[in-house]
């Protein structure tokens, strides 16, 4: 495409008026130019056909904006004083979705090809005499545009950077007070996170030093693991919510050396995220219940916090207990009660047990076998003994029953 203006008479070579002269010549072409640079852009960059129309509109309003900006900065012949703002007079009028739709490098590769239509044809728009200044001047605008570009892109990762943290605690804080729905789930969705199965909150003390990227490190260890991640601080309490889980205790391993010194609680495994509020629950509930068990591994499963979260008045470990553990000991042979309660009667001994029932040992061995099979608790640890004896008593005030009932 060949773009042709013709030029007044040389009358000042270099000085004002030849800059005048050049700068009436470039803007009297912009339209043109602007118009050759849209023609190139769909031969040699197939992706940009692809655009729907409203964006092809803004790419060549930014165009025709960066030439104009370029004659009206060389036509006030100052060299060395740029825009204050190159950035806003450049891309001022397209919106800042356009960041989303066209990426950093297919910006900075339109506004090369934009400078080589621009070059390509300025001696054909301006007088011999003026061309050198101005190939010149167009070397030095071209730097400036490409500094506003990554200038532009940088305040729009800021931006959705800002963004994606506010909703982001926005989800987990949801999550946490009960209140996700398919509104949090589709939010979430914005965010990355992919709506598999299982889900586990997972929350502990945030680390001394939190540096910027804590939450980018935990969502890279997550995604190496095949997992999703949705991070928050609150307080001084890390909250770290994982999607597509199996393992809970092995997904929690993963994350566990993001967070500070101190008890590390993960609550059991749920369907999906609007249901993860019972796992938060529950792992708000260990947590605040953590310190009564000094020793516990790092991190803990809520249910091992079974025991210190009933004395800690947790209502819903009350009813975990008696309906996970009492409920179906009481539904099997009524052996199992009355052999758990003389085994814990007899300090943990099999054979004073087995004297007080009038049977064998290895009957007692058996009856507590059926025990674990039954709760997955076995009597004879000293913790799971603990969490036996707190769900039989808890079972009994549950039942209440009446009197010459044997239970």
């Amino acid at each position: 495409m060949s773009i042709r203006v013709a030029a007044a008479p040389p009358d000042d070579p270099g000085g004002d008026a030849s800059r005048e002269r050049a700068a009436g010549a470039l803007r009297r072409s912009t339209g043109a130019l602007s118009s050759a640079a849209m023609s190139r852009m769909l031969t040699d960059m197939p992706w940009f056909g692809e655009l729907t129309a409203e964006s092809r509109s803004w790419v060549g309003q930014i165009l025709q904006a960066g030439i104009q900006g370029f004659v009206d900065w060389f036509r006030r012949g100052d060299e060395e004083a740029f825009p204050a703002d190159t950035a806003a007079a450049v891309f001022g009028a397209a919106p800042r979705s356009m960041t989303g739709v066209i990426t950093l490098g297919q910006t900075v590769d339109l506004v090369r090809l934009g400078i080589e239509v621009v070059e390509a044809h300025i001696d054909d728009i301006v007088a011999p005499e003026d061309a050198p200044a101005v190939h010149a001047a167009v070397l030095r605008y071209a730097r400036e545009v490409a500094f506003a570009t990554a200038e532009v892109y940088a305040r729009a990762a800021e931006t959705r950077g800002a963004w994606d943290a506010r909703l982001e605690a926005l989800v987990v804080d949801s999550v946490l007070r009960a209140e996700a729905d398919e509104t949090i789930a589709s939010r979430a969705s914005a965010l990355g996170w992919a709506q598999r199965e299982g889900v586990i909150v997972v929350l502990g003390p945030a680390p001394q030093s939190r540096g910027e990227d804590l939450f980018d490190q935990v969502r890279r260890v997550a995604r190496g693991a095949g997992m999703d991640a949705l991070c928050a601080t609150q307080g001084d309490r890390l909250v770290v919510i994982l999607g597509g889980v199996v393992d809970a205790d092995k997904a929690a391993h993963a994350v566990v050396r993001f967070f500070g010194d101190g008890p590390v609680v993960v609550g059991p495994r749920t369907d999906d995220l609007p249901s993860a509020h019972a796992s938060a629950r529950a792992a708000l509930s260990g947590l605040r219940a953590a310190v009564g068990w000094p020793d516990a591994p790092r991190p803990v499963a809520s249910d091992d916090l079974l025991p210190e979260r009933v004395l800690a008045g947790d209502g819903h470990a009350r009813r975990h207990l008696v309906d996970e553990v009492f409920a179906p000991l009481a539904a099997a042979k009524g052996t199992l009660i009355e052999t758990l309660t003389a085994y814990f009667q007899q300090g943990q001994s099999l054979e004073a047990a087995a004297r007080a029932l009038f049977v064998h040992p290895n009957t007692v061995r058996y009856r507590l076998r059926q025990v674990a099979d039954l709760t997955g608790l076995s009597a004879t640890d000293p913790r799971e003994g603990l969490t036996l004896q707190l769900a039989l008593v808890l079972g009994r005030q549950a039942h209440r029953p009446s009197p010459g009932e044997p239970l």
